[in-house]
């Protein structure tokens, strides 16, 4: 499914989510795939979208991009260029070789099934070397959802400037879907003024659930709550979950 703020209006990514608001959450994943012995080891992102947290990441791994969409990938080569960068789903694409960690942060919420989510979970176990560490973050896990709204954007040196409103809707117990809608109003530097909205398909699936797919794909698994910082919500916490690919695990 291709989604206007991922597509066309992908330029302004920067504007609506800036770089900077991600320094927090690279830290608290960064040390996390950085345990035992994982410094500068090579690191498969999936899901990267427009690069932001990986900028923060790049000093401290060497890193591969990986992304559905082509106008996001381009805002990220801008932004971290010399990393290397494939366009592939995260439920489907295969590079041919494993890397020492694989991280996929919020891309994960738009796993909309749960067999959607085994495999992207089965894509980051394929890519990752026996004893390699992956995390996924998911934004929400059913177990502690409640619906909410957020608000944001930024101006650029340009004259430009966008804003944007963000309203999940309530979570359906059965199909674990919780859609979100986007709001997004943009200024460009002549003045002239568009708005559009996106109705983004996105799922909660609850704790056990996910223990019970990474099981299954093959990881031993826990999760950790972490202190992360958002632009939205300033400090907060977030249940994010740790696989490990068993040494001797086969292929």
């Amino acid at each position: 499914m291709k989604y206007g703020m991922y597509g066309r209006f992908a330029e302004w990514w920067p504007l609506l989510s800036p770089p900077a608001d991600y320094e927090g959450e690279a830290k608290t994943y960064g040390d996390i795939l950085a345990e035992d012995g994982g410094e500068g080891a090579t690191l498969l992102e999936l899901g990267s979208g427009g690069g932001h947290l990986a900028s923060h990441l790049t000093g401290r791994f060497a890193m591969t991009l990986s992304d559905l969409s082509p106008e996001m990938l381009a805002v990220s080569r801008a932004l971290n260029p010399g990393v290397e960068h494939h366009e592939g789903d995260m439920r489907t694409v295969r590079l041919g070789r494993t890397f020492d960690r694989v991280l996929i942060h919020d891309a994960i919420m738009y796993m909309a099934t749960p067999a959607d989510l085994k495999a992207a979970l089965t894509t980051a176990y394929t890519h990752l070397r026996p004893g390699g560490r992956a995390v996924f973050v998911p934004d929400e896990l059913a177990d502690t959802y409640a619906p909410w709204t957020s608000h944001g954007g930024s101006e650029d040196a340009d004259g430009r400037a966008m804003r944007y409103l963000e309203w999940s809707l309530p979570l359906d117990p059965v199909t674990h879907r919780s859609d979100t809608i986007y709001t997004l109003v943009m200024r460009h530097a002549d003045g002239t003024v568009e708005s559009s909205h996106d109705l983004h398909a996105t799922a909660v699936y609850p704790r056990a659930l996910w223990f019970e797919l990474l099981a299954e794909v093959g990881f031993e698994a826990e999760s950790r709550v972490v202190p992360v910082e958002d632009a939205s919500f300033g400090s907060a916490t977030l249940e994010v979950f740790v696989g490990q690919r068993p040494v001797g695990a086969g292929h």
